[in-house]
C-alpha cells in the first residue's frame, strides 16, 4: 500500500473512532449539570434526642421563594436547592423557633446545618392541657404552623432513602466531572503551547509526536469528564439558569471542537510526515483548536465564579 494511502487511511480510521465516540456522548453533552446544591441537618432537643416532624423552611434571599420541609423520625431534614443565599426557620411545638439569617448554597456542594432546639417554657405551659383536649387540629398560632397546617402528614415528612441515594450519587459524579475538567486544563494548555513546534519547518518529528501525545491525553480526560456529567442522575423539576445555562451553551462549542481538532490534527500530522506543507482542511486544525480552548476555558470560568 502506498505511504500516502496508508497515512490517509490511518487518519480516517482515527477520525471515525472519535466521531463514533462523540455520537454516543453528544446528545446528552448539553445536560452536564443541573446546578443544584444540598442542604441537610439534624435537629435535637436539649437531651440529645432527635426532634421528629419539626417544620423547616428555606426561603431564597434572591427570589423570595419559600420551600417548606420537615424532619423525619431521626430528626434529619434534606433540601435540594439551586445555588444562592437562603434564610432558614426551624420550628416545632414545645421548642423555641430558630432563625438562621444566611445559608449559602453552592453548586454540587452539601451544606450541613445541625441545631439543638431549646425547650419553650411558655409553650409548654400553654399546652399543658388534659390529654382528652389535645387534638391534631390545625394550629391557631400563625407564627408556628404544624405539619397539618401545611397539609403534610407524618408519613410524607419521613425522608426517602431512594431520593437521598439518587442525590448522593449525582453529587459524587458531578464532583468527579468537575475535578477531571480542571485537570484537563493542564494538558490542553500544553497541547496549545507545543503546537508551535509541531507546525515548524524542521524535519524532526519530535515536536509533532509530543504535540500529538498531549492532544490524545487531553481528549481522553475531556471525554472521561463528560461521561461523569452525562451519566449523573437527573433531579426532576430542577431548572437550569445563570452560569449553568452558559456552561451548557459553551459545551456546544468545545464539544464538537474536541472531535474536530484531533481529526484535523491527524490529517496535518500525515501531511507534515510526508514532507508536505499543511494544506486543505487540515489548515483549520490550529484555529479550531484555539476556538475549542477558548470555549472550554470560558466553560470552566462560568462555574468557578458566582455572577
Amino acid at each position: 500500500m502506498p505511504a500516502n494511502t496508508a497515512d490517509n487511511w490511518r487518519a480516517c480510521v482515527g477520525g471515525l473512532g472519535v466521531v463514533c465516540l462523540f455520537a454516543t456522548l453528544a446528545p446528552s453533552l448539553v445536560a452536564q449539570t443541573d446546578g443544584t446544591g444540598a442542604l441537610t441537618g439534624t435537629l435535637i432537643d436539649p437531651s440529645g434526642a432527635p426532634v421528629a416532624f419539626a417544620m423547616v423552611t428555606a426561603t431564597s434571599a434572591d427570589t423570595g421563594q419559600v420551600r417548606p420541609g420537615a424532619t423525619g423520625t431521626d430528626g434529619t431534614y434534606k433540601f435540594s436547592l439551586p445555588p444562592g443565599n437562603y434564610t432558614m426557620r426551624l420550628e416545632c411545638r414545645g421548642y423555641k423557633t430558630v432563625e438562621i439569617p444566611s445559608a449559602t448554597i453552592n453548586e454540587n456542594e452539601t451544606v450541613v446545618l445541625d441545631r439543638k432546639l431549646e425547650a419553650d417554657a411558655q409553650t409548654n405551659s400553654n399546652t399543658a392541657t388534659p390529654p382528652q383536649k389535645q387534638t391534631t387540629a390545625p394550629s391557631n398560632n400563625p407564627t408556628a404552623p404544624s405539619l397539618q397546617d401545611l397539609g403534610i402528614t407524618p408519613a410524607q415528612a419521613k425522608g426517602s432513602a431512594e431520593a437521598q441515594a439518587l442525590l448522593d450519587r449525582r453529587t459524587h459524579m458531578l464532583k468527579v466531572h468537575q475535578r477531571l475538567g480542571l485537570i484537563t486544563i493542564a494538558p490542553f494548555a500544553a497541547t496549545l503551547i507545543t503546537s508551535a513546534a509541531a507546525g515548524g519547518r524542521q524535519t524532526s518529528t519530535t515536536g509533532r509526536d509530543l504535540h500529538a501525545a498531549l492532544g490524545v491525553t487531553t481528549a481522553g480526560l475531556y471525554f472521561t469528564s463528560a461521561y461523569f456529567a452525562i451519566r449523573a442522575p437527573k433531579i426532576p423539576g430542577t431548572q437550569t439558569r445563570g452560569p449553568i445555562r452558559l456552561h451548557k451553551i459553551l459545551a456546544w462549542i468545545h464539544g464538537p471542537g474536541m472531535v474536530l481538532t484531533p481529526i484535523l490534527g491527524e490529517i496535518a500530522f500525515a501531511q507534515k510526515s510526508r514532507g508536505e506543507k499543511v494544506h486543505g482542511i487540515a489548515s483549520l486544525h490550529g484555529p479550531v483548536a484555539i476556538a475549542t480552548g477558548a470555549a472550554f476555558g470560558l466553560a470552566v470560568v462560568s462555574v468557578s465564579f458566582k455572577f
